[in-house]
């Protein structure tokens, strides 16, 4: 649940106007973010705000807890992003398949050479945030939505479910892939800038260009990374997997490296609402409905 969320209720229930006008302040903020991780087009995510609280704002009354409000509001914010998404050329439909996401044995190689990262000293600074914010937008819309809701909105599993309506297993299965997908895209454009189009040319030369055999034996684990990781696996498994990590400095760095993938997507400095523009869109939305009643029952 989003602390906004929960805020904006506690507000409502005070059946002021003032206090109204601060609860549709924090229910614009929360869509208007939301729809740019989604969108990532300005006038799509602003467009999809307005749309929300014109649709809202007469059916608060309706809605019994805060719970309810945040899955109504992110699943209609969806809904209008997708569509909006399907006019864009940006927009791919592929499935992400798990075997082009995990790395080829040249690239564990490398990950094995160089050694685990620190996630937490990675820092997010302007062009590092703008190539993340390109990565997401490259995946495809369902992997994208459970990504946003999940790692960038905090959202728990059942409520990316409810939003969805995906099995808790799929919302697993597509964060998974999500995660690896952006996670392949950062460590591409790490290793081209760092290395040029000079290595490229030389380890085609050497002939170690073209992918690499991925080892079975660390292909069985890559599945399992992002349960692992959200403490969302079974105890055996859990020690079979640690007992690999032991012995595998590729898999251990690569590890880290997703780890520090979704620790920036969780860190992503969110792009801000044009204020006058947003006071502007509130005060015409509630001139057509100056009183909404409060949300019941906010347990």
């Amino acid at each position: 649940m989003r602390k906004e969320i929960e805020k904006a209720v506690a507000l409502l229930e005070m059946k002021d106007p003032q206090a109204t006008e601060q609860a549709l302040a924090l229910l614009q903020g929360t869509v208007f973010s939301f729809s740019m991780k989604v969108c990532g087009q300005r006038e799509d995510a602003e467009d999809t705000m307005q749309e929300v609280l014109v649709k809202v704002l007469p059916y608060l009354s309706r809605f019994e807890s805060p719970r309810a409000l945040l899955v109504w509001l992110y699943k209609v914010a969806k809904t209008r992003c997708l569509m909006s998404r399907r006019k864009s050329k940006f927009a791919p439909k592929q499935d992400l398949s798990l075997d082009e996401l995990m790395p080829d044995g040249r690239e564990l190689l490398r990950l094995a050479q160089e050694g685990p990262v620190n996630p937490e000293s990675l820092a997010i600074r302007g062009q590092q945030a703008k190539r993340l914010r390109e990565a997401i937008q490259e995946l495809p819309p369902q992997y994208r939505i459970v990504l946003v809701l999940r790692d960038m909105e905090g959202l728990t599993e059942e409520e990316v479910g409810d939003i969805t309506g995906l099995r808790a297993g799929t919302v697993r299965v597509r964060l998974h892939r999500a995660r690896l997908f952006v996670r392949q895209r950062l460590a591409r454009q790490d290793h081209t800038a760092h290395h040029g189009k000079r290595s490229q040319v030389e380890s085609h030369r050497a002939g170690i260009s073209s992918p690499q055999p991925k080892p079975p034996s660390c292909k069985a684990l890559f599945a399992q990374l992002s349960n692992y990781l959200d403490e969302q696996l079974d105890d055996s498994l859990c020690e079979n997997l640690e007992q690999h990590l032991e012995g595998c400095e590729a898999c251990k760095a690569f590890l880290s490296s997703l780890e520090a993938t979704i620790g920036q997507l969780q860190r992503l400095p969110p792009k801000t609402l044009n204020k006058a523009a947003a006071d502007k869109v509130r005060k015409e939305i509630l001139s057509r409905y100056p009183y909404p009643l409060a949300i019941h029952g906010t347990k």
